[in-house]
C-alpha cells in the first residue's frame, strides 16, 4: 500500500497542474503588446503543424509552451547580440533627434487614438494651479524649514523660492503657448535639445510627482489625526521591525487616499478633466477661504515678538534663508501641471500664460502671510515639524482651531493630489507617445478623454512609496530634481529664441550657457565656501556682464508671430539659469549621490529600451501609427498557411 501511495503521488507531481500551464502560456506566448519586434531578433517562431489531427490537448499545450519558451530563449540571445552591435548606430540617430512644434500637434498626438477633450477654461487652470500648490506646500515644508533652517524668516526663503519659480513659470508660458500638447517639460526639451534631454527631463519630472504625492499623502495622515483630535499620527501607522529608519512605519491611510483618488480619476463619472476640474474648483474656493482664517486667527492670537524671540529674525543668517528656500521650493511644486492640461484648453494662447503666472503669483503672497501668521503665534523653536499649524493652534488654548486646521489642511491635500495625479499621468502619456516608455501607457480612453492606463500605473507606484517612505527622505531629492527641470527648461528658452531648430548650433550662444552655467556655479561654490566671499562679486559681475553683452550682440532668430511672449528676453531666462543653480547646490551630499543613481538607473533604461523603441518608430516607421501602434505587418508568402501568418503576426506586432 505504502508502495502503492508512493508511485500514485509520483503520477500526480509528473501530470502538469492545468492552471500552471495557463499562466505559462500567457506569460511566454507571443502577445500583440509584447514581443521583440523593437530590438531586431532575428529567428522567428517555428511554425506550427498544421495537419495531422491532435493527439491530446495536453500534448498540445505542452508543444506550445516549448515553442513559445524556445522562442523567448532565442530571442532574449538575440536582443543582447543586438544592443551590443546596434546600440551605438541607434544613439548616433536619436539621441539628439527632435521634433516640430507641428509634428508634435498632429503626428505624435495622434499616437493615443482619441483626443483629448478641450473643455477646460483660464479659471480652470488657475484653480488647479493654485490647489496642486497650496495643498503641497506650506503645511508640509513651513515647520520643517523655520526650525532647521530659516525661524522666523522663513517667509523670506519662500519670497526667494517664489522669484524662482515666477520666472521658471515664465519660460513655461511661453513654450505652453508655441507647442500646446500635453507632455510639458518633456516635449519642450525634446523639440528643442533631443530625445535624451526630453527623456531626462520627463523621467525627473514623473519621478518628482511620484515621490512628493507619496511624501504629501502621508503628511495628511499627519493632519487628518489632529482633525479627529489624534495628536501622535504614528498611531494610525504599522511601525515593522527589521526595516530601515524612515521607512518602517507603513501608512495605510495614505494608500487608501492614493488608490481612491485613482479610481476616481478612472472612473467615467469624475474621470472627465472638466469634472474633475470643476471639483478641484470647488475644493480650492473652500481652501483658499480656510488658509484666511489661519491667516487672520495666526494674526490676531500672535505677538510681533515671536518673530524676533528667541534668537532674532534670521538666526541661521542669510545662508539659513537661502537654504531653506532650495527646501521651501517643494511648495511650488505643483504650476508645471497647469501645462500638462494645454491640449484640453479652449483658447490655449490666452488660458495658459494667465493660469500659470496667476497661479504662481497668488499662492507666493498666501505662502508668505501663512508662514509669517505661523510664526508670530510660536516662536520658531517650538514649531514642531508635523502638523504645524495644528500644533501651533493648540499650543495657543486654540483646540477647536487645531481640529478645523487638520480637516481644512486634510482638504487642501487632497485637491493637491488631485491635480498632481492629473498632471503625472499626461506626462507619462506623452512619454508614451514618444515610445520612450512601452505605449499602451499614451492610450487615451474614448469615453473620458483621459489617459486611463498611465493614471493607474502611476497611482499604484506612489500608493507602493507612500506605504514606506517618510516624508523627510524625499523633500531634497523633490527639490533637485525639480530645479534640475526647470533649469533644463530656461536654457531651452534662451536656444530657441536665438538658434534656429534643426540647423548648425551656433557657437555663440551655446558659449553663452556655458558661461552662465559656469558663472552661477561660481557664485553658488564661492557662497556655500564663507572663506571665499570675493567669488561673490567677481563671478556675480561676470554674469551680468555676459548677459548685458550677449543681449547688445546676438539678435533673435527666432520670433513668434503670433502667442505671448517672455519679455526682456535673455534676462528672466538667465536669472531663472543663476537661481536654479544656486538653490540647487545648497542641498545636501546625500540628494546628489541619491540623483546621480536615478539618474544612472534611467539612462540604462533609455539604452536597454528607449533608444531602440524610438529608432523603430521613428527611423523604420514601424510602430508609429495612431492606431494601436503596432505598424504595417509585412506581407507574407501567399503560400504560407493562415496558421503561420498568424504566428508571424503575433510575432513582430508589439508597442
Amino acid at each position: 500500500r505504502g508502495r502503492r501511495r508512493r508511485r500514485k503521488k509520483r503520477k500526480k507531481n509528473q501530470n502538469p497542474n492545468p492552471l500552471f500551464l495557463l499562466l505559462l502560456l500567457l506569460l511566454l506566448l507571443p502577445h500583440r503588446n509584447l514581443s521583440y519586434q523593437y530590438f531586431d531578433f532575428g529567428p522567428r517562431l517555428p511554425a506550427m503543424a498544421t495537419g495531422g489531427g491532435v493527439s491530446g490537448i495536453g500534448g498540445g499545450v505542452m508543444g506550445a509552451v516549448n515553442r513559445a519558451a524556445a522562442s523567448v530563449i532565442g530571442g532574449a540571445s538575440d536582443y543582447f547580440h543586438s544592443l551590443a552591435t546596434q546600440t551605438p548606430h541607434r544613439l548616433r540617430k536619436r539621441v539628439l533627434a527632435t521634433w516640430t512644434p507641428e509634428q508634435e500637434l498632429t503626428q505624435v498626438r495622434l499616437r493615443s487614438g482619441a483626443d483629448m477633450k478641450r473643455k477646460l477654461q483660464w479659471y480652470d487652470l488657475m484653480a488647479l494651479g493654485i490647489g496642486g500648490m497650496l495643498g503641497v506646500g506650506v503645511f508640509v515644508t513651513t515647520g520643517y524649514v523655520a526650525g532647521t533652517y530659516s525661524g522666523p524668516a522663513v517667509f523670506a526663503s519662500y519670497i526667494v523660492a517664489g522669484i524662482s519659480a515666477l520666472l521658471s513659470s515664465l519660460c513655461y508660458a511661453e513654450f505652453s503657448v508655441q507647442i500646446p500638447v500635453a507632455g510639458g517639460a518633456f516635449s519642450y526639451l525634446r523639440v528643442t535639445f533631443g530625445e535624451f534631454i526630453g527623456y531626462f527631463a520627463g523621467a525627473n519630472i514623473l519621478m518628482e510627482y511620484v515621490l512628493s504625492n507619496a511624501g504629501v499623502a502621508r503628511s495628511f495622515t499627519d493632519y487628518l489625526c489632529h482633525a479627529v483630535g489624534v495628536n501622535d499620527s504614528n498611531l494610525w501607522r504599522v511601525k515593522v521591525d527589521g526595516l530601515l529608519p524612515g521607512y518602517n512605519n507603513l501608512d495605510f491611510p495614505a494608500v487608501a487616499l492614493i488608490l481612491l483618488l485613482t479610481l476616481c480619476l478612472c472612473h467615467r463619472l469624475v474621470g472627465c478633466t472638466k469634472d474633475s476640474s470643476m471639483l478641484n474648483l470647488v475644493m480650492t474656493v473652500f481652501h483658499v477661504m480656510f488658509f484666511g482664517f489661519i491667516i487672520v486667527a495666526g494674526f490676531y492670537n500672535g505677538s510681533a515678538k515671536n518673530l524676533v524671540k528667541p534668537s532674532g529674525m534670521a538666526p541661521f543668517g542669510v545662508k539659513g534663508v537661502v537654504d531653506g528656500a532650495a527646501i521651501v521650493y517643494f511648495s511650488y511644486i505643483g504650476y508645471d501641471s497647469v501645462s500638462t492640461m494645454a491640449e484640453e484648453i479652449q483658447n490655449p494662447a490666452k488660458a495658459l500664460p494667465l493660469g500659470i503666472v496667476g497661479s504662481v503669483l497668488i499662492v507666493c503672497i498666501l505662502y508668505c502671510l501663512m508662514a509669517l501668521a505661523l510664526c508670530v503665534m510660536v516662536p520658531f523653536n517650538m514649531i514642531p515639524m508635523e502638523a504645524s499649524f495644528s500644533a501651533a493652534f493648540q499650543q495657543i488654548g486654540w483646540g477647536w482651531a487645531s481640529n478645523v486646521v487638520g480637516a481644512g489642511a486634510s482638504l487642501g491635500i487632497i485637491a493637491s493630489l488631485l491635480v498632481a495625479m492629473l498632471g503625472q499621468a499626461r506626462y507619462l502619456c506623452v512619454i508614451g507617445r514618444a515610445r520612450l516608455v512601452p505605449s499602451w501607457l499614451a492610450k487615451v480612453n474614448p469615453k473620458t478623454g483621459t489617459p486611463l492606463n498611465a493614471t493607474l500605473f502611476l497611482g499604484l507606484c506612489t500608493a507602493s512609496i507612500a506605504l514606506f517612505t517618510d516624508l523627510s527622505i524625499v523633500f531634497e531629492m523633490i527639490s533637485l530634481s525639480t530645479l534640475m527641470v526647470f533649469y533644463l527648461v530656461a536654457n531651452a528658452l534662451i536656444y530657441r529664441r536665438y538658434v534656429i531648430i534643426g540647423g548648425s548650433p551656433p557657437p555663440n550662444t551655446l558659449l553663452f550657457l556655458f558661461l552662465l552655467t559656469a558663472c552661477s556655479a561660481g557664485l553658488s561654490v564661492a557662497w556655500k565656501l564663507d572663506a571665499e566671499w570675493w567669488g561673490v562679486p567677481v563671478f556675480g559681475g561676470a554674469m551680468i556682464a555676459t548677459t548685458g553683452f550677449y543681449q547688445l550682440v546676438v539678435p533673435y532668430v527666432c520670433q513668434p508671430d503670433e502667442g505671448w511672449l517672455v519679455p526682456f528676453m535673455p534676462w528672466p531666462a538667465a536669472i531663472s539659469i543663476f537661481l536654479n543653480v544656486f538653490l540647487m547646490s545648497t542641498l545636501k551630499l546625500v540628494s546628489f549621490k541619491r540623483f546621480a543613481v536615478w539618474g544612472g538607473l534611467i539612462t540604462l533604461f533609455y539604452l536597454m529600451y528607449g533608444v531602440h523603441s524610438t529608432y523603430r518608430a521613428e527611423e523604420m516607421g514601424l510602430g508609429s501609427d495612431g492606431g494601436d501602434g503596432g505598424g504595417e505587418i509585412p506581407q507574407q508568402n501567399s503560400n504560407s498557411s493562415p496558421v503561420q501568418q498568424n504566428v508571424h503576426k503575433l510575432e513582430i506586432q508589439m508597442q
